[in-house]
């Protein structure tokens, strides 16, 4: 019982702070691009793209688009973040 109740409240904070991240998109059509981001020393491209994510909501942003990512063990992007 205990360990469903974590597995709950585990996969509660995840839908929450997946719903209050800036989404990435792939195409600006229409959107009003406010500046660039860039994140550094992620092992996964998911990880990589949630790092922007989080950067793109901490400038204001609603949305993002990765434009580069390069590295061998650790990855590094940029983005340009969209209103």
């Amino acid at each position: 019982m205990k360990k469903l109740l974590i597995t709950t409240l585990v996969m509660g904070f995840i839908s929450v702070n997946a719903a209050s991240a800036a989404q990435e998109i792939n195409h600006a059509d229409g959107k009003e691009k406010m500046g660039v981001v860039s994140a550094s020393s992620a092992y996964t491209l998911d990880d990589l793209s949630s790092a922007l994510s989080r950067k793109a909501k901490e400038q204001g942003a609603t949305s993002f688009k990765i434009l580069s990512t390069a590295g061998n063990n650790k990855l590094h992007g940029i983005a340009e973040i969209y209103k």
